[in-house]
Protein backbone atom coordinates (compact mmCIF):
# COMPACT_ATOMS: atom_id res chain seq x y z
CA UNK A 1 0.00 0.00 0.00
CA UNK A 2 1.34 2.94 -1.00
CA UNK A 3 0.13 6.16 1.05
CA UNK A 4 0.67 10.39 1.02
CA UNK A 5 0.15 12.92 3.61
CA UNK A 6 -0.05 16.65 1.98
CA UNK A 7 -0.33 20.17 3.16
CA UNK A 8 1.17 19.81 6.74
CA UNK A 9 2.06 22.87 8.39
CA UNK A 10 5.08 21.23 10.44
CA UNK A 11 7.07 18.00 10.21
CA UNK A 12 8.52 16.82 13.64
CA UNK A 13 11.07 14.35 13.62
CA UNK A 14 11.36 12.75 16.61
CA UNK A 15 15.41 13.88 17.07
CA UNK A 16 15.06 16.08 19.72
CA UNK A 17 18.54 17.84 17.99
CA UNK A 18 17.52 18.32 15.33
CA UNK A 19 13.85 18.05 15.68
CA UNK A 20 11.99 20.12 12.69
CA UNK A 21 12.10 18.60 8.95
CA UNK A 22 11.71 21.37 5.93
CA UNK A 23 8.74 20.78 3.55
CA UNK A 24 5.01 19.75 3.61
CA UNK A 25 4.84 16.25 2.37
CA UNK A 26 5.68 12.23 3.58
CA UNK A 27 5.32 9.40 1.62
CA UNK A 28 4.96 5.98 2.67
CA UNK A 29 5.16 2.72 0.43
CA UNK A 30 5.34 -1.44 1.58
CA UNK A 31 4.94 0.02 5.30
CA UNK A 32 8.23 2.22 5.07
CA UNK A 33 8.41 5.64 4.73
CA UNK A 34 9.95 6.76 1.39
CA UNK A 35 9.81 10.39 1.44
CA UNK A 36 9.92 12.96 4.11
CA UNK A 37 9.90 17.00 2.53
CA UNK A 38 8.66 17.53 -0.65
CA UNK A 39 7.01 14.86 -3.02
CA UNK A 40 6.20 15.63 -6.73
CA UNK A 41 2.89 15.65 -8.18
CA UNK A 42 3.83 11.90 -9.67
CA UNK A 43 4.49 10.22 -6.37
CA UNK A 44 1.48 11.53 -4.98
CA UNK A 45 -0.95 10.46 -7.86
CA UNK A 46 0.77 7.16 -7.46
CA UNK A 47 -0.49 6.87 -4.32
CA UNK A 48 -3.38 4.59 -3.27
CA UNK A 49 -4.30 6.90 -0.44
CA UNK A 50 -3.55 10.34 -0.27
CA UNK A 51 -4.80 12.55 2.88
CA UNK A 52 -4.89 15.80 3.14
CA UNK A 53 -3.32 17.37 6.55
CA UNK A 54 -5.13 20.76 6.20
CA UNK A 55 -2.13 22.13 7.90
CA UNK A 56 -1.94 20.29 10.60
CA UNK A 57 1.76 18.70 12.38
CA UNK A 58 3.15 15.82 11.80
CA UNK A 59 4.78 13.76 14.29
CA UNK A 60 6.18 9.91 14.39
CA UNK A 61 3.68 7.51 15.93
CA UNK A 62 3.90 7.52 20.03
CA UNK A 63 6.19 4.50 21.47
CA UNK A 64 4.47 3.75 24.81
CA UNK A 65 7.15 1.74 26.38
CA UNK A 66 5.34 0.94 29.79
CA UNK A 67 1.89 -1.32 28.42
CA UNK A 68 0.92 -3.89 30.90
CA UNK A 69 0.32 -6.45 28.07
CA UNK A 70 -1.53 -10.00 28.80
CA UNK A 71 -2.90 -11.83 26.25
CA UNK A 72 -5.16 -10.32 23.70
CA UNK A 73 -6.58 -6.64 23.77
CA UNK A 74 -7.41 -7.49 27.28
CA UNK A 75 -6.19 -6.38 30.56
CA UNK A 76 -7.67 -8.53 33.69
CA UNK A 77 -6.29 -5.38 35.77
CA UNK A 78 -9.11 -3.45 35.20
CA UNK A 79 -11.35 -6.16 33.38
CA UNK A 80 -11.74 -4.02 29.99
CA UNK A 81 -11.50 -5.53 26.19
CA UNK A 82 -10.09 -3.15 23.51
CA UNK A 83 -7.45 -0.99 25.36
CA UNK A 84 -4.69 -1.14 22.97
CA UNK A 85 -7.07 -0.53 20.19
CA UNK A 86 -8.02 2.63 22.30
CA UNK A 87 -4.53 3.65 22.81
CA UNK A 88 -4.46 4.31 18.66
CA UNK A 89 -7.16 6.83 19.49
CA UNK A 90 -4.45 8.70 21.40
CA UNK A 91 -1.67 8.66 18.62
CA UNK A 92 -0.27 5.27 20.03
CA UNK A 93 0.99 3.27 17.30
CA UNK A 94 3.70 0.94 19.62
CA UNK A 95 3.82 -0.35 22.70
CA UNK A 96 5.98 -2.41 24.70
CA UNK A 97 5.46 -4.83 27.08
CA UNK A 98 6.30 -4.26 30.84
CA UNK A 99 6.33 -7.72 31.58
CA UNK A 100 2.93 -9.69 31.27
CA UNK A 101 3.15 -9.66 35.16
CA UNK A 102 -0.85 -8.85 35.47
CA UNK A 103 -1.31 -12.59 33.85
CA UNK A 104 -3.81 -13.88 36.68
CA UNK A 105 -2.34 -16.98 38.09
CA UNK A 106 1.27 -16.25 36.42
CA UNK A 107 3.92 -19.03 36.93
CA UNK A 108 7.22 -17.68 39.43
CA UNK A 109 9.35 -21.12 38.31
CA UNK A 110 12.28 -20.76 35.53
CA UNK A 111 10.52 -22.78 33.19
CA UNK A 112 6.67 -20.93 33.42
CA UNK A 113 8.57 -17.55 33.63
CA UNK A 114 10.13 -19.25 30.06
CA UNK A 115 7.00 -20.24 28.44
CA UNK A 116 5.21 -17.38 29.13
CA UNK A 117 7.44 -14.89 27.43
CA UNK A 118 7.56 -17.19 24.66
CA UNK A 119 3.96 -17.42 24.74
CA UNK A 120 3.36 -13.54 25.00
CA UNK A 121 6.05 -12.73 22.29
CA UNK A 122 4.27 -15.24 19.56
CA UNK A 123 0.63 -14.11 20.59
CA UNK A 124 1.49 -10.46 19.22
CA UNK A 125 3.98 -11.18 16.62
CA UNK A 126 1.39 -11.09 14.21
CA UNK A 127 -1.30 -9.55 16.02
CA UNK A 128 -1.73 -5.72 15.67
CA UNK A 129 -5.26 -4.48 17.78
CA UNK A 130 -6.42 -1.62 16.12
CA UNK A 131 -3.17 -1.38 13.51
CA UNK A 132 -0.86 -1.21 16.55
CA UNK A 133 2.73 -2.88 16.96
CA UNK A 134 3.13 -4.51 20.25
CA UNK A 135 6.39 -5.80 21.55
CA UNK A 136 5.71 -8.56 23.99
CA UNK A 137 6.95 -11.03 25.83
CA UNK A 138 9.70 -9.87 28.79
CA UNK A 139 10.64 -12.44 31.23
CA UNK A 140 10.47 -11.62 35.18
CA UNK A 141 13.43 -12.68 36.81
CA UNK A 142 13.07 -15.24 39.21
CA UNK A 143 15.18 -17.26 41.50
CA UNK A 144 16.60 -20.33 39.64
CA UNK A 145 17.35 -19.07 36.30
CA UNK A 146 20.95 -19.31 35.15
CA UNK A 147 22.69 -17.84 32.57
CA UNK A 148 21.75 -20.89 29.75
CA UNK A 149 17.68 -20.03 30.26
CA UNK A 150 18.62 -16.66 28.78
CA UNK A 151 20.47 -18.08 26.00
CA UNK A 152 17.87 -20.50 25.48
CA UNK A 153 15.15 -17.12 25.49
CA UNK A 154 17.09 -15.37 23.04
CA UNK A 155 17.33 -18.00 20.24
CA UNK A 156 13.80 -17.97 20.63
CA UNK A 157 13.61 -14.37 19.90
CA UNK A 158 12.92 -12.87 23.33
CA UNK A 159 14.36 -9.64 23.17
CA UNK A 160 13.15 -8.55 26.94
CA UNK A 161 13.79 -8.82 30.71
CA UNK A 162 12.27 -7.48 33.20
CA UNK A 163 13.50 -7.02 37.51
CA UNK A 164 11.75 -6.38 40.50
CA UNK A 165 8.50 -8.83 40.53
CA UNK A 166 10.96 -11.70 41.12
CA UNK A 167 10.85 -13.69 44.75
CA UNK A 168 14.69 -12.32 45.90
CA UNK A 169 15.38 -11.33 49.72
CA UNK A 170 16.83 -8.35 48.17
CA UNK A 171 16.99 -6.38 44.73
CA UNK A 172 20.63 -6.49 44.67
CA UNK A 173 20.30 -10.07 43.43
CA UNK A 174 18.95 -9.13 40.35
CA UNK A 175 22.53 -7.90 39.29
CA UNK A 176 24.09 -11.40 37.46
CA UNK A 177 20.62 -11.91 35.72
CA UNK A 178 20.91 -8.42 34.52
CA UNK A 179 24.23 -9.45 33.29
CA UNK A 180 23.04 -12.52 31.76
CA UNK A 181 20.21 -11.30 29.98
CA UNK A 182 22.20 -7.82 28.58
CA UNK A 183 25.18 -10.49 27.19
CA UNK A 184 22.42 -12.33 25.58
CA UNK A 185 21.38 -9.02 23.96
CA UNK A 186 18.26 -8.37 25.97
CA UNK A 187 16.70 -4.76 26.85
CA UNK A 188 16.78 -4.97 30.09
CA UNK A 189 14.05 -3.24 32.81
CA UNK A 190 14.05 -2.81 36.21
CA UNK A 191 10.90 -1.43 38.83
CA UNK A 192 12.01 1.59 40.03
CA UNK A 193 10.75 3.31 43.58
CA UNK A 194 7.85 1.56 46.16
CA UNK A 195 6.67 -1.59 45.42
CA UNK A 196 3.39 -1.47 43.42
CA UNK A 197 1.77 -4.87 44.07
CA UNK A 198 1.94 -6.92 46.96
CA UNK A 199 5.00 -9.16 47.77
CA UNK A 200 7.56 -6.80 45.29
CA UNK A 201 10.32 -4.32 47.05
CA UNK A 202 11.44 -1.18 46.50
CA UNK A 203 14.29 -0.50 44.47
CA UNK A 204 16.32 2.51 45.01
CA UNK A 205 19.54 4.14 42.88
CA UNK A 206 21.79 2.10 44.83
CA UNK A 207 20.20 -1.08 43.71
CA UNK A 208 20.26 0.25 40.19
CA UNK A 209 23.94 1.19 40.13
CA UNK A 210 24.58 -2.25 40.97
CA UNK A 211 22.24 -3.78 38.48
CA UNK A 212 23.37 -1.00 35.41
CA UNK A 213 19.87 -2.04 33.23
CA UNK A 214 19.02 -0.35 30.34
CA UNK A 215 16.12 0.77 31.63
CA UNK A 216 14.62 2.67 35.04
CA UNK A 217 11.11 1.83 34.88
CA UNK A 218 8.72 4.52 36.08
CA UNK A 219 11.90 6.28 37.50
CA UNK A 220 9.16 9.31 38.74
CA UNK A 221 7.32 6.64 40.60
CA UNK A 222 4.78 3.48 39.85
CA UNK A 223 3.30 4.97 41.53
CA UNK A 224 5.33 5.42 44.24
CA UNK A 225 8.83 7.25 43.72
CA UNK A 226 12.53 7.06 45.49
CA UNK A 227 13.71 9.99 48.00
CA UNK A 228 14.91 13.17 46.20
CA UNK A 229 18.79 12.06 46.81
CA UNK A 230 18.32 9.10 44.05
CA UNK A 231 17.58 11.10 41.10
CA UNK A 232 20.33 13.51 40.89
CA UNK A 233 22.65 9.96 41.12
CA UNK A 234 20.72 7.86 38.21
CA UNK A 235 21.38 11.15 36.28
CA UNK A 236 24.68 11.83 37.29
CA UNK A 237 26.22 8.43 38.23
CA UNK A 238 24.91 6.31 35.26
CA UNK A 239 23.84 6.20 31.68
CA UNK A 240 20.66 4.63 32.47
CA UNK A 241 17.76 5.56 30.79
CA UNK A 242 15.45 6.80 32.58
CA UNK A 243 11.92 6.31 31.82
CA UNK A 244 8.76 8.77 33.23
CA UNK A 245 5.10 7.11 33.57
CA UNK A 246 1.71 9.08 33.33
CA UNK A 247 0.87 7.15 36.31
CA UNK A 248 3.43 7.89 38.71
CA UNK A 249 4.80 11.23 40.52
CA UNK A 250 4.55 14.33 38.59
CA UNK A 251 6.61 16.19 40.63
CA UNK A 252 9.72 14.34 40.70
CA UNK A 253 8.57 13.56 36.55
CA UNK A 254 9.07 17.61 35.98
CA UNK A 255 12.24 17.35 38.23
CA UNK A 256 13.49 14.85 36.44
CA UNK A 257 13.11 15.81 33.11
CA UNK A 258 15.06 19.00 33.73
CA UNK A 259 18.23 17.31 35.63
CA UNK A 260 18.67 15.79 32.14
CA UNK A 261 18.07 18.73 30.27
CA UNK A 262 20.38 20.82 32.30
CA UNK A 263 23.02 17.62 32.09
CA UNK A 264 22.85 17.93 28.25
CA UNK A 265 21.75 14.25 28.03
CA UNK A 266 18.19 14.62 27.22
CA UNK A 267 18.57 11.26 25.12
CA UNK A 268 17.97 9.11 27.93
CA UNK A 269 14.53 10.46 28.80
CA UNK A 270 12.00 7.99 27.86
CA UNK A 271 7.81 8.73 28.11
CA UNK A 272 5.96 6.22 28.96
CA UNK A 273 2.20 5.20 30.65
CA UNK A 274 2.50 2.72 33.11
CA UNK A 275 -0.94 1.53 32.28
CA UNK A 276 -3.49 -0.45 32.68
CA UNK A 277 -2.67 -0.91 36.46
CA UNK A 278 -4.32 0.10 39.77
CA UNK A 279 -4.33 3.86 37.74
CA UNK A 280 -6.56 2.90 35.14
CA UNK A 281 -6.10 3.02 31.41
CA UNK A 282 -5.13 5.85 30.01
CA UNK A 283 -5.48 6.61 25.97
CA UNK A 284 -4.19 9.94 26.31
CA UNK A 285 -1.92 9.55 28.60
CA UNK A 286 1.32 10.14 26.08
CA UNK A 287 -0.33 13.59 25.14
CA UNK A 288 -0.84 14.26 28.93
CA UNK A 289 3.08 13.84 29.79
CA UNK A 290 4.28 15.27 26.80
CA UNK A 291 1.69 18.50 27.90
CA UNK A 292 2.83 18.40 31.63
CA UNK A 293 5.94 18.10 30.00
CA UNK A 294 6.38 20.87 27.75
CA UNK A 295 3.82 23.52 30.35
CA UNK A 296 5.23 22.93 34.05
CA UNK A 297 8.76 22.02 33.42
CA UNK A 298 9.64 24.15 30.29
CA UNK A 299 11.36 21.57 28.17
CA UNK A 300 10.86 22.24 24.44
CA UNK A 301 8.14 20.51 23.23
CA UNK A 302 9.17 19.27 20.18
CA UNK A 303 11.85 17.43 22.83
CA UNK A 304 9.43 16.30 24.99
CA UNK A 305 7.41 14.44 21.75
CA UNK A 306 10.66 12.96 21.22
CA UNK A 307 11.04 11.59 24.38
CA UNK A 308 8.08 10.10 23.27
CA UNK A 309 9.32 8.75 20.17
CA UNK A 310 12.64 8.36 18.68
CA UNK A 311 14.53 8.39 21.99
CA UNK A 312 12.52 5.29 23.04
CA UNK A 313 13.11 4.01 19.28
CA UNK A 314 16.77 3.98 20.11
CA UNK A 315 16.90 2.32 23.74
CA UNK A 316 14.88 -0.63 22.21
CA UNK A 317 16.41 -0.52 18.92
CA UNK A 318 12.95 -0.52 16.80
CA UNK A 319 12.58 0.86 13.54
CA UNK A 320 9.74 3.66 13.95
CA UNK A 321 9.69 6.60 15.98
CA UNK A 322 11.16 9.20 13.66
CA UNK A 323 10.14 10.64 10.47
CA UNK A 324 13.00 9.59 8.15
CA UNK A 325 13.42 7.51 4.75
CA UNK A 326 13.26 4.08 5.47
CA UNK A 327 11.65 3.89 9.28
CA UNK A 328 8.37 2.41 9.79
CA UNK A 329 5.31 4.45 8.03
CA UNK A 330 4.18 4.92 11.73
CA UNK A 331 2.84 8.95 11.68
CA UNK A 332 0.18 10.33 13.66
CA UNK A 333 -1.12 14.02 12.90
CA UNK A 334 -1.30 16.31 16.09
CA UNK A 335 -3.75 19.15 15.86
CA UNK A 336 -4.91 22.04 18.67
CA UNK A 337 -8.26 21.12 19.69
CA UNK A 338 -11.54 22.95 18.96
CA UNK A 339 -12.83 24.75 21.60
CA UNK A 340 -9.46 25.88 23.29
CA UNK A 341 -6.95 28.59 23.16
CA UNK A 342 -4.24 28.12 20.93
CA UNK A 343 -4.52 27.78 16.94
CA UNK A 344 -1.81 24.72 16.47
CA UNK A 345 -1.03 21.26 18.37
CA UNK A 346 2.61 22.91 19.70
CA UNK A 347 1.61 26.06 21.13
CA UNK A 348 -1.81 23.94 22.97
CA UNK A 349 0.57 21.39 24.30
CA UNK A 350 2.80 24.36 25.96
CA UNK A 351 -0.15 25.53 27.23
CA UNK A 352 -0.95 22.30 28.80
CA UNK A 353 -3.55 21.17 26.98
CA UNK A 354 -3.47 17.72 25.32
CA UNK A 355 -3.69 18.01 21.01
CA UNK A 356 -6.45 16.70 19.27
CA UNK A 357 -4.94 13.64 16.76
CA UNK A 358 -7.42 13.35 13.81
CA UNK A 359 -5.13 10.61 12.26
CA UNK A 360 -2.76 7.72 12.42
CA UNK A 361 -1.52 5.87 10.03
CA UNK A 362 0.93 2.81 11.28
CA UNK A 363 2.31 0.81 9.21
CA UNK A 364 1.65 2.58 6.50
CA UNK A 365 -2.12 2.12 6.54
CA UNK A 366 -4.55 5.09 7.72
CA UNK A 367 -6.37 3.71 10.88
CA UNK A 368 -8.64 6.32 10.71
CA UNK A 369 -8.92 9.92 9.19
CA UNK A 370 -10.85 12.79 10.60
CA UNK A 371 -11.28 12.18 14.13
CA UNK A 372 -9.84 10.34 16.83
CA UNK A 373 -12.89 8.89 19.37
CA UNK A 374 -11.07 10.09 22.29
CA UNK A 375 -9.46 13.48 21.93
CA UNK A 376 -11.97 16.74 21.02
CA UNK A 377 -11.91 17.47 17.53
CA UNK A 378 -9.25 19.17 15.25
CA UNK A 379 -9.52 22.54 14.22
CA UNK A 380 -8.51 22.15 10.74
CA UNK A 381 -10.31 19.41 8.87
CA UNK A 382 -8.10 16.73 7.58
CA UNK A 383 -9.39 14.11 4.81
CA UNK A 384 -8.57 11.69 2.42
CA UNK A 385 -8.68 13.87 -0.64
CA UNK A 386 -8.31 10.76 -2.76
CA UNK A 387 -8.72 6.73 -1.79
CA UNK A 388 -7.92 4.14 -4.93
CA UNK A 389 -9.06 1.39 -2.24
CA UNK A 390 -12.41 0.20 -1.85
CA UNK A 391 -12.33 1.16 1.75
CA UNK A 392 -13.65 3.82 4.60
CA UNK A 393 -10.64 5.62 6.23
CA UNK A 394 -12.68 7.84 8.33
CA UNK A 395 -13.02 7.79 12.30
CA UNK A 396 -15.95 6.80 14.28
CA UNK A 397 -17.15 9.84 16.35
CA UNK A 398 -17.94 9.41 20.39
Amino acid sequence: MKTAIVNLGSILTGDWRDPVAPGDSIVMDGGKIVTVGTASAAQVESCDVVIDAAGTIAIPGLIDSHVHITFGDYTPRQRTVGFLESYVHGGTTTSITASEVHVPGRPKDPEGVKALAVAAMKCFEHYRPGGMRVCAGSVILEPGLVESDFAELASKGVWLAKAGFGAFETPFEYAPMIGWAKKHGMITTVHTGGSSIPGSSGIWADHLIAMQPHVSFHVNGGPIAMPDRDFPRLVNETSIALQLCTAGNLRTCLWTAELLRDAGQFERLLIATDTPTGSGIMPLGMLYTISHIASLAKIPVEWAISAATGNNADVYRLNSGYLRPGCDADVVLIDACAGGSQDNALDALRNGDIAAVPAVISDGVPRFVGRSRNTPGSIRDVRVASCKLPRDFSGSAH
